[in-house]
């Protein structure tokens, strides 16, 4: 075991050690440069999304709005709430600054990766579409590179459906437990009949479920911290230099200084936004929409929800308050969060912020889980291989919720993430002249006075796609 757990801290260490954040953050500076700063000249139309106009027509579809929420609910989570909290004690309010700046960089990178997995999607029997990476591999690169698609889909299978659902069932026993006093056991077994009840249903439900849960808790988790900066309205220009300040170095709040706080921010943002990881473009694909490139868009707005609106509403509550000490030990994560939250607006504030975890992790094991299915897809359709897929993730999220040391088992979830995210970079970097082709397309469109561009499946008949997948277009 021991050796297991060497080689596996190896493998950390040689990707979210030293070389994957800095490859993340350089990939998604030469995205944003080379699209000439795609996602900020489509800023005004990523709000769309919100009115569900931009669905093809398929009233059974998975909407763009539905895949929206869902990934969002799969970013949103405990790095919103105790990751953020973590940054702020190791890298100062300074790290804030560096979370904002990958964020902006990693939505063109999410927009990339997400209109890539539109393109390449699939449909299935059903009806509905997968796609995601390992597709994009297959499809894009050529079927010479499947192996390179299933160690992708093995390594998101493991870190995301295992492992961080085991994590996610612990963290929401623990906040049932430590706030209401109820016993893990009863968490244990209502949270695993009703994600059973939800990942038997398929992407539909999980689309339908996402689409009244994530508005809920990111609506509640935003409107609280409003009136906690709305309280605190005079301390904000304070706050703001504070975080700047100490990001460039000017101001020392915790030992390291500037390395520390961009250290932090750019590794906790992207734990957070997971633009680049390769996850989201899973989600991405079930979306029925008229061109991959307003998919992109919509899941490059994704992460500016995650971390630029929910990542801030986390800082601010703890930067305005009197509970972070700049240097200090001893409180950092989720307590930090809600020690200063009760500090604002009193004692029953820590149940709020309990049934917002709550809702966060939910959210967090239906999207792991479908990320697992899809992965599974890729290798095997058989029947019985998801039927036990599903067993076996109702299961962990089982054992993480009564048994919480058993989570230490998955110690081999982050460098599983790493490994699929290097696989994502080096596909997304031989296939960006595809995606640029695809920006091309969509821009050339919007100039000719089309409102809502659509994908002309002639325009692309050189490459793999399925045609299935968008012959409707040809009659819009």
């Amino acid at each position: 075991m021991e050796f297991i757990k060497s080689f596996f801290g190896t493998v950390g260490d040689l990707t979210w050690g030293w070389s994957l954040i800095p490859f993340l953050v350089i990939i998604g500076i030469f995205f944003t440069i080379v699209t000439g700063f795609v996602q900020f000249r489509f800023f005004g139309r990523m709000f769309r999304v919100l009115s569900g106009k931009n669905q093809s027509g398929d009233p059974n579809a998975i909407s763009a709005r539905e895949a929206l929420l869902v990934s969002v609910g799969g970013r949103v989570g405990g790095g919103n709430i105790a990751g953020v909290a973590v940054a702020i004690t190791l890298g100062g309010p300074g790290a804030v600054f560096w979370m904002w700046a990958v964020a902006l960089v990693g939505m063109a990178t999410s927009l990339v990766e997400c209109s890539l997995a539109q393109l390449y999607k699939r449909r299935t029997p059903d009806g509905q579409f997968r796609g995601g990476p390992a597709r994009s591999i297959i499809h894009g690169l050529g079927p010479q590179f499947k192996w390179l698609a299933v160690l992708y889909a093995v390594c998101l299978i493991a870190a995301f459906a295992l492992g961080f659902n085991a994590f996610q069932g612990n963290t929401v026993a623990g906040a049932a437990q430590d706030s209401m006093g109820i016993d893990r056991l009863y968490t244990g077994i209502g949270l695993t009949i009703i994600t059973g009840f939800i990942v038997y249903g398929g992407i539909r439900r999980i689309a339908k479920v996402s689409d009244v849960i994530v508005p809920v808790m990111a609506v509640g988790y935003i409107a609280m911290a409003l009136i906690v900066i709305i309280i605190n309205i005079g301390e904000i220009p304070a706050v703001l230099y504070s975080i700047v300040a100490n990001a460039f170095g000017w101001e020392e709040a915790v030992g390291g200084g500037m390395g520390a706080a961009i250290a932090q921010g750019l590794r906790r943002g992207l734990f957070s936004n997971e633009a680049g990881l390769g996850s989201a473009p899973n989600v991405a694909a079930t979306a029925d929409v008229r061109h991959p490139i307003s998919q992109g868009i919509t899941q490059s707005f994704s992460v500016f929800i995650d971390t630029i609106i929910i990542c801030s509403c986390t800082a601010f509550v703890i930067l305005l308050g009197d509970v972070y000490v700049p240097g200090a030990e001893g409180i950092d994560g989720i307590v930090l969060t809600q020690q200063s939250m009760v500090n604002h607006l009193g004692e029953w504030v820590k149940y709020f912020l309990t049934a917002a975890i709550l809702l966060f992790a939910f959210s967090s094991i239906i999207y792991n889980y479908y990320l697992g299915e899809n992965a599974l897809s890729v290798m095997t359709d058989h029947p019985a291989s998801l039927h036990i897929l599903r067993i076996v993730v109702m299961g962990l999220v089982f054992l993480g919720a009564v048994a919480p040391e058993a989570t230490s088992v998955f110690f081999f979830s982050d460098p599983m993430m790493g490994i699929l995210a290097v696989v994502n970079l080096l596909a997304l970097m031989m296939l960006f002249p595809i995606a640029m082709r695809l920006l091309t397309d969509f821009r050339q469109q919007l100039k000719a006075g089309v409102e809502r561009p659509v994908l002309h499946v002639k325009d692309y008949s050189d490459l793999d796609i399925d045609v299935t997948a968008w012959n409707h277009n040809e009659n819009k």
